[in-house]
């Protein structure tokens, strides 16, 4: 894939992602846990993020980032407000760090270690891999709120 594919990927991805956040109930309904899961749709956005601004922003676009991984499954970080303002901020560090990308660099060697089983890990291949990555996420936070929303609008 070339830049411009992988800058409209993940644009779509994360206004996917901002819309989901938007459509949930309530501040709580981001937070509920649903039986026989660990993550809540606020965790994982959180995680979202971090992952991107580390790997995509900071790795690549060289925007300044310290991650707490930990915190993103483990703390309410932001409000929702704030998730959404961080999407924003999100897209344009993303999309600016792709945009820096020429055709060479996408066969170059990632900067960091991410992909345990591959001896080697181009940037292209990175930035797919984090793609599959987000969607899988998208995909958990688009039930956990279609689950929570249902659930919400049954209770009198």
């Amino acid at each position: 894939m070339n830049k411009d594919t992988f800058i409209t990927l993940y644009s779509r991805d994360i206004k996917r992602l901002r819309a989901e956040i938007e459509q949930y109930p309530s501040e709580s309904a981001l937070w509920a846990r649903l039986p026989g899961t660990i993550n809540t749709g606020g965790n994982l956005c959180q995680h979202l993020i971090g992952n991107l601004r580390t790997y995509v922003g900071l790795t690549l676009g060289g925007h300044a980032y310290t991650r707490d991984r930990d915190a993103e499954f483990g703390q309410r970080r932001f409000s929702r407000a704030r998730m959404l303002d961080e999407l924003e901020t999100l897209e344009r560090i993303v999309t600016g760090a792709l945009e820096g990308l020429d055709g060479g660099k996408m066969l170059e060697e990632y900067p960091r270690t991410v992909l345990d089983m591959f001896p080697e890990q181009p940037v292209g291949v990175i930035l797919t891999h984090l793609l599959a990555h987000f969607s899988w996420h998208l995909g958990q936070i688009n039930y956990h709120r279609r689950w929570i929303t249902q659930v919400q609008s049954t209770q009198p």
